[in-house]
């Protein structure tokens, strides 16, 4: 439960300055930047999976490359529901998406993905 409550932390900070270097992209402060990781992370298991299916074929056309699209996607819906998020456009969405990916990507990296049965 803790590494849980880590990587949360890890993803807004990494939200939190995102919305910070990129423009177009506002945050109200760090508890909105939780909720942004709470909502991101609930859109990214549930809805990213069933948009993927859906969008196959373009995705196969453009080689995998409409997957940013779905994630830019997804970063603006999550900006549309949480108040205190704001996000302009479409090509902030994009840069905000593959930062924060990235970012993921690097807290993954870096940090241990913790085991449901508690084992270390």
């Amino acid at each position: 439960m803790v590494g849980i409550l880590i990587r949360l932390l890890a993803n807004s900070l990494v939200i939190f300055f995102v919305a910070r270097m990129v423009r177009g992209i506002e945050i109200r402060g760090f508890s909105t930047a939780i909720i942004v990781a709470v909502v991101l992370g609930f859109f990214n298991a549930l809805l990213r999976p069933l948009l993927i299916f859906l969008t196959l074929p373009i995705t196969v056309v453009t080689l995998g490359l409409f997957i940013f699209v779905l994630n830019a996607f997804l970063f603006w819906l999550v900006s549309a529901i949480v108040p205190g998020f704001i996000v302009q456009g479409f090509f902030p969405a994009l840069l905000g998406a593959f930062l924060v990916s990235l970012g993921s990507l690097l807290i993954s990296l870096l940090l241990p993905f913790p085991r449901l049965d508690g084992r270390p």
